[in-house]
């Protein structure tokens, strides 16, 4: 169970990096602007042009959806994943895989715009890489079954019923 615990602590860095990223950053793509105090939105100007991230740029509609879904589903998802693996949830496993799966479909289709276009650079390609890469760990995360305090089996309907006759 040593790697998933590695598996589990690299995760946990990658959701909080989310967790964070998200509501400050990423919301500025389909939220009003005037949210935002002026050193975010100058951060996120700065990304969009450092790394020539003609997504936040253009806000394209399926861009804005996929950030829709961020805010809405894996936002949240993160966060529960946070809890869960500091307090070793056994449904861990369950919302990993949510998050994974949702994750690994945005990747893809972000990723096959930039590379179909031939609008993104090498450098932009390689700062949304990493993102598919932990959504598929997430997703093989979620596969395994969460090494948390395992139920015991509850009693029969028959023991239950001599215990409530005494």
């Amino acid at each position: 169970m040593g790697l998933c615990k590695l598996v589990d602590a690299i995760l946990f860095l990658f959701f909080l990096v989310i967790a964070v990223v998200v509501p400050l950053l990423d919301s500025q793509t389909c939220l009003p602007m005037h949210l935002f105090p002026d050193f975010l939105i100058d951060l996120s100007s700065w990304y969009a042009r450092e790394y020539g991230d003609y997504l936040i740029v253009e806000k394209p509609d399926f861009f804005v959806a996929l950030v829709w879904l961020e805010l809405i589903l894996q936002w949240p998802l993160s966060i529960a994943n946070l809890y869960a693996i500091l307090s070793r949830k056994s449904w861990f496993s369950k919302t990993c895989l949510i998050y994974g799966v949702s994750s690994t479909t945005s990747m893809v289709a972000i990723l096959g715009e930039m590379i179909g276009s031939r609008k993104a650079s090498d450098k932009l390609i390689m700062m949304y890489s990493p993102f598919l890469g932990f959504a598929v760990l997430a997703v093989l995360r979620g596969l395994v079954p969460s090494g948390g305090r395992s139920r015991k089996p509850t009693s029969t309907n028959a023991t239950m019923a001599r215990k409530k006759r005494a």
